[in-house]
């Protein structure tokens, strides 16, 4: 009988305390939150993601400069085109007739009808 308590107070006492770290083993090797294909997914996923902000922001500086360029353009035509305006209307006032006899007088030059011709307009 006191071999049967001997044996039957290891089954009784046995600790359970070594099926614990076994269970904490693993649960500290899955405990990670992402795994090496998801970090890997993750760091593909922003790195796209930084290229495509780049590019957006070199082409609104693309625009921006094209822009800029366009209005400067623009201010230059208008200049240009009040310039024209200008000179055709002193064109229009310098070939008067009264004036083109005027400076004809003053140079020396005399009205001979024997020496005129009629060309035909245009």
């Amino acid at each position: 009988m006191a071999l049967r308590k001997l044996q039957s107070q290891p089954y009784i006492n046995r600790p359970s305390s070594p099926e614990q770290p076994q269970i904490k083993k693993l649960a500290k090797q899955n405990k990670g939150i992402l795994t090496k294909g998801e970090k890997i997914l993750f760091l593909g996923l922003l790195s796209v993601v930084t290229i495509l902000a780049l590019i957006i922001i070199q082409t609104q500086a693309a625009v921006r400069t094209t822009s800029a360029d366009i209005q400067l353009m623009e201010k230059k035509i208008d200049i240009t085109s009040k310039e024209n305006t200008d000179l055709s209307i002193q064109v229009s006032e310098l070939s008067t007739y009264d004036r083109i006899w005027k400076k004809a007088e003053e140079l020396g030059l005399k009205i001979n009808e024997q020496n005129v011709k009629v060309v035909p307009g245009q």
